[in-house]
């Protein structure tokens, strides 16, 4: 987080509310028997307050059953589901799977940052060196603040939408996208007026800094080109010389999120009562809406189009002119295809001219858009139509992440003026074609692309990269477009569900709405779900409007304040390389620095969790060290199997003292430990395996309530690698000798803090610490880098001290674990020396070269 930038309030993290205390009390019934919980006689009258709220209106559908109908389930926190997540019931099976699949690919993205920012989330499940801090990604996010808007705890939605502004290395224009707008959406569900004027200097900085960079006052509009779009290669780049970035140029898409980005900052700034500001942007927002239907609308294309800068010309020498559309000029000018699955984003924000709805029909056409796991993202009948095995052409394949916005587009369109191009059993169509597509081998899955054909994803699902990609929406399209919850600022609640004409019922409820709690219920004879005949509209278990048809509907319903919650933060996150919290285990078959980065899933590939699995250990732990007393009241250890028993310890001093004992505890959910607040400064969880199984955990949260700012562990005593300069034999143009003792560490590919010797010719080199005074030193721990392709674990690694004329080797030297592994810390003691110097030699394993994240030296 930058200095000088105040954090902005936190809401209770998921699971951590009074209500969640009770609904954890319960998981132990069912999921193990607690022993000495040490739950105080003060917190009983706070779960007994929260059995109310628990209980709350009196569900429509029935929620566990909901969820034990899929088999799917690789997270199987009931729990969380239950507190969060609105529940879907229709005829379509398939749907419903999807629905539930998406709300679990949610919880395989959100990553717990850090105490001081709180929740980002990824786009890929792993996090690429092209990411932000966290790993988040701005393309995605105006997709997924859309998604997470819908789940009950709005913290999620809050610290995502602070994130991009108050945190440093965030990346908020390096892609394009509705970023702005997507947090005023956020904010239509969940309101918030102090958070959302908090934001206003931030959103307008922001919009400043796209003006500053990329707009051009002669043409009115804004550039981009299409691989900071989004769409690397397409069939605008493929006339230019560089076919994957392609030319800058006019899009009506990134133009789109640009007035749409404006009016969000209109909105906040009339809620802030700054009516400059407000009058300002709408004129923005108008000015550009005014070019993209102007300048970026063919009539004798009926179409949106992006427009060319300057001239370019491709390999052949063909030339595309300047301010030309989509083949008015270069080597097709004059075709009538061109049309590509962007050029319906003016309607996902209400910016299209009215009249121009024919551009619909192409949607629905196999010689257009229209396939079996489609949309194409390329009409099919365009000269430069094409399918590739392999990333980022978007020249054709089915593209989640388009179609999503498609949808939005569409539903908005049926919501808008009378037309007779697209119907509502278009959008059914569509949201049925895209349901269909999240599947491999039978079972619930995404990738970034899919054949249009035949929904295969090779060639788009690298394996620990982009399987169960977030880089689109569906929820959101089902609540705001299937069962029809239109958003709006003002007190009318409006729902006009698209849903299947020929459908006898569907179902959903526990819908987080402006402070309620809503259902919408279609039952056309009343026997399903009991609650009248027609179209029912519930708010906090009362029923406020109904209707006998399947069509639009609105009630009177003001927004309810919520009380603000305490702040509640995950004091076990190290995503930040500092040396506090450390996170130390009894065996390390995989590191146990993957069960502190604030991400969590229980599929075993690609990992993302510590294992002792081969240890032979009875019992294996795991160890924090908070570096200083953290008031902590909540323990959540999330493990990857059933397991006999787990034993939480406490320790403020070395004197470890028992917490609790939790038998039989469930895999695929966390082990939750809930006690009155006291500070500690280490936490181990001792877990007992059943017989034959073996000990993984995805990850450990300690959790706790603070209302000051967080107070930073000091360096430990007698850590002196860090005082030492830093010289090496040979280091990577792409990595830096000073931050192999720099304090930080990330055995990860990103964040990026290493040095490496990639690419040396020779097959051994050296990393050298050198202190200005002699030391006494008689410990070095090594953090080895190792990408598993051309940088990893070395074959042999020794240490030699400098006697002042000559280097020696470290006397007695042993080392942990015995050979040198990557991604963990490998500890070498040796008889105590004073020197000034240490070296450490790395003989290179095979092809690839030797790395590490830091160096640690200790005194004796």
């Amino acid at each position: 987080m930058a200095l000088g930038s105040p954090h902005l309030p936190l809401r209770n993290p998921p699971g951590l509310s009074a209500i969640s205390l009770l609904a954890e009390s319960s998981h132990a019934a069912h999921a193990g028997r607690v022993k000495n919980a040490h739950l105080s006689a003060s917190l009983l009258p706070l779960l007994a307050a929260a059995a109310v709220a628990v209980a709350g209106p009196a569900p429509v559908l029935d929620h566990q059953a909901l969820l034990d109908a899929q088999s799917f389930w690789d997270n199987r926190d009931w729990d969380w589901y239950k507190a969060n997540i609105p529940f879907l019931d229709t005829p379509d099976a398939g749907l419903n799977t999807t629905w539930y699949y998406r709300w679990e690919l949610v919880t395989k993205h959100a990553v717990y940052g850090s105490p001081k920012s709180g929740y980002t989330f990824t786009e890929f499940i792993d996090r690429p060196f092209w990411s932000g801090k966290y790993g988040a990604i701005s393309c995605p996010a105006g997709h997924q603040m859309y998604e997470i808007r819908w789940l009950h705890d709005a913290t999620y939605a809050r610290d995502y939408s602070s994130y991009w502004f108050r945190v440093e290395g965030a990346q908020p224009r390096r892609y394009g996208c509705w970023l702005l707008d997507g947090i005023h959406a956020a904010s239509l569900v969940h309101p918030d007026r102090d958070f959302m004027v908090g934001l206003l200097p931030d959103f307008k900085k922001n919009y400043e800094g796209w003006e500053q960079r990329q707009f051009v006052p002669e043409q009115g509009m804004f550039w981009q080109n299409g691989h900071d779009d989004g769409m690397e290669f397409n069939i605008n780049s493929r006339q230019t010389q560089d076919i994957l970035r392609g030319a800058n140029g006019f899009r009506p898409g990134f133009n789109a999120y640009m007035a749409a980005d404006a009016l969000a900052i209109a909105e906040t700034a009339t809620l802030a009562g700054d009516t400059a500001t407000a009058t300002a942007y709408r004129e923005k927002a108008a000015a550009l809406q005014k070019q993209i239907n102007t300048r970026l609308w063919d009539p004798a294309r009926e179409f949106y189009f992006p427009m060319s800068m300057k001239e370019e010309k491709d390999k052949e020498g063909n030339v595309v002119k300047p301010l030309t559309l989509t083949y008015q000029s270069g080597k097709y000018a004059g075709s009538n295809a061109g049309r590509e699955l962007h050029g319906y984003l003016p309607w996902q924000f209400n910016l299209a001219a009215p009249g121009r709805e024919s551009a619909w029909r192409f949607l629905k056409s196999p010689e257009y858009f229209e396939a079996a796991y489609g949309p194409y993202t390329v009409e099919k009948n365009d000269p430069m139509f094409l399918l590739q095995k392999g990333c980022c052409w978007w020249s054709g394949q089915s593209w989640p992440y388009a179609t999503a916005q498609t949808l939005t587009a569409l539903a908005n369109v049926l919501n808008g003026p009378q037309q007779g191009v697209v119907t509502r059993e278009d959008y059914w169509k569509l949201l049925c074609t895209f349901s269909k597509t999240h599947r491999k081998n039978n079972r619930p899955y995404l990738a970034e692309a899919a054949h249009p054909d035949t929904g295969s994803f090779e060639g788009h699902d690298a394996m620990g990269h982009s399987n169960h990609y977030f880089h689109s929406s569906f929820c959101d399209q089902v609540i705001t477009g299937l069962a029809g919850l239109r958003p709006r600022a003002d007190d009318t609640l409006e729902v006009n569900p698209l849903a299947p004409a020929a459908w006898d019922w569907f179902g959903l409820d526990h819908i987080p709405y402006r402070g309620h709690e809503l259902a919408i219920i279609w039952d056309r004879d009343g026997s399903k779900y009991k609650r009248g005949a027609g179209l029912t509209l519930l708010a906090d278990g009362e029923k406020i409007a109904s209707s006998p048809a399947l069509g639009r509907l609105t009630a009177t319903l003001a927004a309810k304040p919520v009380p603000p919650a305490p702040r509640r933060v995950n004091y076990a996150v190290s995503n930040d390389g500092d040396f506090f919290p450390s996170l130390t285990a009894s065996h390390e078959a995989k590191p146990a620095g993957l069960a502190q980065d604030g991400n969590y899933w229980y599929e075993l590939a690609p990992p993302n969790h510590w294992s002792a699995e081969g240890s032979g250990n009875p019992s294996d732990w795991l160890a924090l060290d908070f570096g200083i007393a953290r008031k902590i009241d909540t323990v959540k250890v999330l493990l990857l199997n059933n397991s006999a028993k787990v034993t939480l310890e406490a320790a403020t001093g070395d004197t470890w003292e028992p917490v609790a004992t939790l038998d039989q505890p469930a895999g695929h959910r966390p082990a939750v430990f809930t006690f009155p607040p006291r500070e500690v400064r280490k936490l181990r969880a001792t877990i007992t395996p059943l017989p034959g199984s073996w000990v993984g955990v995805t990850e450990i949260e300690a959790w706790g309530a603070v209302t000051g700012p967080i107070a930073d562990p000091p360096p430990p005593p007698g850590h002196l690698g860090v005082k030492a300069k830093a010289t090496a034999s040979f280091t990577s143009q792409f990595d830096k000798v000073s931050e192999a003792n720099d304090g930080k560490i990330s055995l990860r590919v990103e964040p990026r803090n290493r040095w490496t010797c990639w690419s040396s010719p020779s097959p051994t080199d050296w990393l050298q610490l050198e202190w200005p005074e002699a030391v006494t030193i008689g410990r070095c721990d090594v953090h080895i880098f190792d990408d598993h392709g051309g940088v990893q674990a070395p074959d042999a690694l020794t240490l030699d001290w400098w006697d002042g004329a000559a280097w020696q080797p470290a006397p007695g030297l042993a080392a942990t674990p015995p050979k040198p592994k990557g991604g963990v810390k490998n500890t070498f003691t040796f008889t105590p020396v004073k020197t000034t110097k240490l070296r450490l030699t790395f003989t290179h394993h095979g092809q690839a070269r030797s790395g590490v994240s830091e160096v640690e030296v200790w005194e004796k």
